[in-house]
């Protein structure tokens, strides 16, 4: 008799349908902030702030969550039961999407934020329990499968996020000038996020009456980290600091301003919003520091590993979202196009969808296939997902002859692969390297040639997330949980790096304002050499460890 423990396929699909809501509405803000900009009569750090309310409640609602466990010396979580806390969690954006409709009946932008970033903290809490409740769905053995499959699923969601999102705001146009937009009626919109709300309360109902589905309780106490938590504490203060003065100077009286004036203004949000960044950086490098000297108190930050992989995390997300959300503005440059506000879908479609491409090709490793099999797949899934994107596009109504071409990039991604030979460090200082050239190319041209090369961005980002995240929580023992929870809270660079590249952008023009990304994939590259050598100390064999996590 056969003891393998069969996977429970209805609520598996219930929770991947939570991936796809992560995925649809994270790209989708890539279109809704070129048009909130044009709607609002917004500068591009305003219309960032998009991104900022959407990934700072990750940042929140993860903290929250250690917060709550630190002091009790329970995981949350594991305590609500994985079941209850996706139930929650999918409640909570349901009451986020209700805020949204609000906000856009009242044409009010703060109240757009405000519910974004209750959607977002919602989704806080169902990533924070999804990835572990996937691995319980069925055999542990083939538990990265299942997370896989919601990887997957996720990107499908990136890729159709950007088309369902366009075709709410702007119907099916071919073509609306900005200033249109400004007379666009949001009755769409509004029955968008009705739709999303209820498919939030219907996932939840769902799980909650099925008999099917664990609750997945798990009492395990928590590892301590009182000096860690005092420090993230301290960051959020400092950013919080950071950021009003901001919002301050946007509610001052701009009319009687001369040119000089707005360039000092413009300089004052900047050095606050550097300020916010050397925030986490040295909050973290304090950290990094502190607990060489004593480790006490630190928890999974006492590992180097996990603390320079913390700010890899801060960097790619923030990479990954400044890249797409800056995008929509770029192409309506006369040497990018000079694309309105509603011709963009595709090019964000292709850009999210890039990570599609990539996250596909990088789960054939979870198959096991050997040789000439494993060849064909990582020859043929890459194209067959381009495909699709090129399709759904198609059906949409949208040109996509703009974009045929990009199959050149999508090659240049295959070879990576093959040259990565699915070692993380290896795969991170590959894909990193090609993202820094990639930047650069875009940085030094124009047309085509740029668009292609920002767009593979999402090519260059598609597979960091599990190699970032295996290299940083190897050889965590006890607090590898602790350390997985830590990585999460790092999504907040997808609120952090945006809109600062929003605020160079105002200064010295978006195009330009794309050394922010080379930047950016050029620390990454040097966290892999880094944590080899750190791993490598620590005697751990950085060629044996496994891709992990999902994004």
């Amino acid at each position: 008799m056969s003891n393998q423990i069969k996977t429970n396929y209805p609520a598996l699909y219930t929770l991947i349908t939570v991936f796809f809501f992560w995925g649809f509405i994270a790209a989708g803000n890539s279109i809704f902030i070129p048009f909130c900009k044009s709607y609002f009569s917004l500068d591009q750090f305003q219309s960032q702030l998009v991104d900022f309310a959407f990934y700072t409640a990750y940042y929140i609602g993860a903290l929250l969550l250690f917060a709550l466990g630190d002091l009790s010396g329970k995981d949350i979580v594991g305590k609500w039961g994985y079941k209850k806390s996706i139930v929650y969690g999918l409640l909570f954006s349901a009451l986020g999407a209700g805020a949204m409709i609000i906000a856009v009946e009242a044409s009010v932008y703060a109240g757009m934020l405000v519910g974004l970033f209750i959607v977002a903290l919602g989704f806080s809490l169902q990533q924070t329990a999804a990835n572990p409740f996937a691995i319980l769905l069925g055999d542990p053995k083939t538990g990265a499968s299942r997370v896989n499959l919601g990887g997957g699923i996720n990107s499908f969601g990136t890729t159709i996020g950007p088309i369902i999102v366009a075709l709410a705001l702007f119907g099916t146009a071919a073509s609306i000038s900005d200033e249109q937009i400004k007379t666009l009626e949001l009755n769409k919109v509004v029955l968008l996020y009705v739709g999303v709300g209820l498919l939030f309360v219907a996932a939840a109902a769902l799980f909650w009456f099925s008999k099917k589905v664990p609750s997945g309780i798990a009492n395990e106490p928590m590892e301590k980290a009182n000096k860690a938590l005092r420090t993230l504490v301290i960051m959020t203060v400092l950013l919080a600091a950071c950021f009003v003065p901001i919002f301050k100077t946007y509610q001052l009286d701009t009319t009687n301003y001369c040119d000089a004036d707005f360039s000092d203004l413009e300089q004052y949000r900047m050095l606050w919003l550097s300020g916010a960044l050397l925030v986490v950086v040295g909050g973290l490098m304090f950290s990094y520091t502190s607990a060489k000297k004593k480790s006490e108190g630190w928890g999974a930050m006492q590992y180097p590993q996990l603390v320079l992989g913390m700010l890899a995390i801060f960097t790619y997300v923030g990479v990954e979202v400044a890249v797409g959300s800056n995008l929509g503005e770029l192409l309506k440059l006369d040497e990018f196009g000079g694309l309105q506000s509603s011709e963009i879908a595709p090019y964000i479609s292709m850009y999210w969808g890039s990570l599609m491409i990539g996250r596909w090709a990088g789960a054939i490793s979870v198959f096991n296939l050997q040789g000439m099999k494993k060849t064909l797949a990582l020859l043929i899934i890459p194209i067959i997902a381009f495909g699709i994107i090129l399709g759904v596009n198609i059906i949409s109504g949208k040109d996509m002859k703009p974009l045929y071409w990009y199959i050149v990039c999508v090659i240049i991604q295959i070879i990576a692969f093959f040259l990565s030979k699915d070692k993380p460090a290896r795969t991170l200082m590959i894909f990193g390297t090609f993202g820094v050239i990639a930047m650069l190319i875009g940085l030094f041209s124009t047309g085509t040639i740029a668009i292609y090369a920002f767009l593979s961005g999402g090519l260059a980002c598609s597979i960091m997330w599990p190699s970032i995240f295996s290299l940083s929580i190897i050889g965590l023992g006890k607090y590898t949980s602790q350390g997985s929870a830590f990585l999460v809270m790092m999504i907040l660079g997808g609120g952090i790096i945006p809109p600062l590249q929003g605020k160079l952008s105002d200064i010295i023009g978006i195009h330009q304002s794309y050394i922010v990304a080379v930047v950016c994939f050029a620390y990454l590259t040097l966290f892999a050499v880094l944590v080899k050598g750190i791993l490598k100390k620590q005697n751990i064999d950085v060629d044996a460890i496994e891709a992990e996590g999902s994004h």
